[in-house]
């Protein structure tokens, strides 16, 4: 009798009508216990704090219960969801896992290699949505990028004017008339100038971020008709539409941005050779772009 049972089994096994329980290995996976095979994200640095665990590519954390990916192990931060709360991380796979900014696996982002205990970059702690198996992205995102989300031109970098009085204050960058142009940081907006196309009036909006102490001001676009002064905007959100306000009509349209020590409303005024915003580049740098 138990021999015909076994045999029953197999067969209704064979036939997938009865399945066979996981390993050990594959019932450990999403346990909050960074197993070997696995990439591993924790709430605090130091590879510190509830631990979630991963055995794959994730394109979007989610971002609240019940279908968000949440911190499953022990300790600050469990049940937490992951997006946005990450500090460091811990890759026991044996490839290179990539963490990005954006859902999708876009937007500024860190290489790990395989078998490294990390803390995220200034760029990602608590600033994370996705990662992907397999790849080594340890690469800069390009400032054309981060306004556009797309390629785009430099047509005029900082302090590269030379066909026109004084110096140029910001960094001119250009896609095509209409072209979405989002905030390449997150922060408040506490100036907008909606201007007028061609010469005429000069369009601005100025995006304060108080965390370090700097604005971001875009000069010459189209401010979308939602946006007002006040506003919370994030990363990448879009803000205006490229265009060429307060610009002759010689001139194609574009967008300058411009970074300002402080909380500025306006744009740097600049003659004479007589410099008053920094050079920007160790600035973008340090937020995960390239000045290209």
């Amino acid at each position: 009798m138990k021999k015909f049972k076994a045999l029953a089994i197999a067969a209704l096994i064979g036939a997938g009508i009865v399945t066979v329980a996981p390993t050990a290995a594959h019932a450990a996976s999403r346990d909050g216990v960074c197993n070997d095979g696995e990439f591993c994200l924790y709430y605090n640095s130091d590879n510190e704090g509830s631990i979630s665990d991963f055995t794959g590519s994730i394109s979007d954390y989610g971002a609240t219960q019940p279908s968000c990916y949440e911190f499953k192990g022990a300790g600050a931060g469990q049940d937490l969801c992951v997006k946005n709360e990450a500090a460091s991380v811990w890759n026991r796979s044996d490839v290179p896992v990539t963490v990005y900014f954006n859902s999708g696996y876009g937007g500024a982002h860190q290489g790990i290699a395989a078998g490294k205990k990390v803390n995220l970059n200034s760029k990602l702690k608590n600033e994370n949505a996705s990662h992907k198996f397999g790849v080594d992205d340890t690469a800069d995102e390009n400032l054309t990028h981060g306004l556009y989300n797309a390629s785009g031109t430099i047509t005029c970098g900082f302090d590269r004017y030379v066909n026109t009085p004084g110096r140029h204050e910001g960094i001119d960058m250009a896609r095509e008339l209409g072209a979405p142009v989002r905030a390449l940081l997150s922060g408040k907006v506490i100036n907008i100038v909606r201007g007028s196309t061609g010469s005429g009036g000069l369009s601005t909006i100025a995006i304060y971020h108080s965390g370090i102490d700097a604005t971001i001001v875009y000069l010459h676009s189209a401010p979308l008709a939602s946006l007002s002064e006040g506003d919370t905007v994030t990363r990448d959100q879009q803000i205006a539409t490229e265009s060429w306000r307060g610009v002759g009509s010689s001139s194609a349209a574009h967008t300058h941005v411009e970074y300002r020590p402080g909380r500025k409303e306006l744009a740097a005024v600049s003659s004479d050779e007589t410099l008053v915003n920094p050079d920007p580049t160790a600035f973008w740098n340090a937020r995960g772009y390239n000045e290209r």
